[in-house]
């Protein structure tokens, strides 16, 4: 019985492990898929010119789409990341358990808000209640929402996971609770705060709809200014111009979608870099 129980086990543990690996399959033909596709038709469509050139109605270059795209995040994450950090240390180490609870609660429920809710929220409060129109703060800030949410739980769960000896340790040295806080929980963090920033930038680079309600577009270079100045970005190319009839249209599409994918991987290996350095 024992012998039949033990080879009833094994058969059981091959069907799940080959179950298993035929979901990942399935998971990543549809991926390796868009990639190929992207790749290869955005590889004979890019180039040195289409790099440094602006958009010219649905033909010319990217420059200002990816100039736009690197503003518009990094304004987003400085408004975010800071708000993010200190708000999960707040959360896990001196808000009351109720409170903590409803921020957290608060903080779940954003992140399954879709985000052309944020958008249009965006165009009715800033572009249109304040009278901002399409610009580079509005936009940030709607983006802003959507990052802020991701960081803060990352980095409250990667303060949740700091070892309590250190915390105990600190305050029998006579530190107050705000300087254990700040000097060892935050310090010990930094890693899972630095995953939420990177999955917070990924998002953000990937969305559409809370731009086109906030940034609108331009053909032209980002100026600085923070009213009335649209701004272009990566996707609104992908979205629109692969919808025009033109054969240009589409080229320019294939190669916004390669130079946003490549942004992309570029960030998540700098941010895999600085967390292993971290960790040293």
């Amino acid at each position: 019985m024992a012998a039949k129980g033990h080879r009833v086990r094994i058969a059981r543990d091959r069907i799940i492990t080959v179950l298993m690996i035929l979901a990942t399959a399935l998971c990543l033909v549809p991926l390796v898929d868009i990639l190929w596709i992207v790749i290869l038709r955005g590889g004979h469509a890019i180039s040195l010119k289409t790099l440094i050139t602006p958009t010219v109605g649905v033909a010319g270059g990217l420059s200002n789409a990816i100039a736009g795209t690197l503003i518009l995040v990094f304004a987003a994450l400085v408004l975010a990341a800071p708000l993010g950090i200190f708000g999960a240390l707040f959360v896990s180490e001196l808000a009351p358990r109720r409170l903590a609870s409803f921020i957290r609660n608060s903080a779940e429920t954003l992140t399954g808000v879709p985000s052309i809710v944020l958008g249009y929220f965006g165009y009715v409060t800033m572009v249109v209640w304040f009278g901002w129109g399409f610009s580079l703060l509005a936009a940030a800030i709607t983006l802003m929402m959507m990052m802020l949410p991701y960081i803060l739980r990352s980095a409250d769960l990667a303060m949740q996971k700091v070892p309590e000896e250190l915390r105990r340790a600190s305050l029998a040295l006579g530190a107050t609770p705000t300087a254990t806080a700040m000097r060892i929980v935050l310090r010990a963090s930094v890693p899972g705060i630095l995953t939420g920033i990177i999955l917070a930038t990924g998002i953000a680079m990937g969305e559409t709809a809370p731009l086109i309600y906030t940034a609108g577009f331009s053909n032209y270079m980002p100026t600085g200014q923070l009213f009335h100045s649209p701004v272009g970005y990566l996707t609104y190319v992908v979205w629109t111009f692969i919808n025009e009839p033109f054969a240009s249209a589409h080229a320019l599409a294939y190669a916004a979608a390669l130079v946003l994918i490549l942004l992309v991987l570029c960030f998540n290996l700098l941010g895999r870099f600085v967390v292993r350095k971290s960790l040293r």
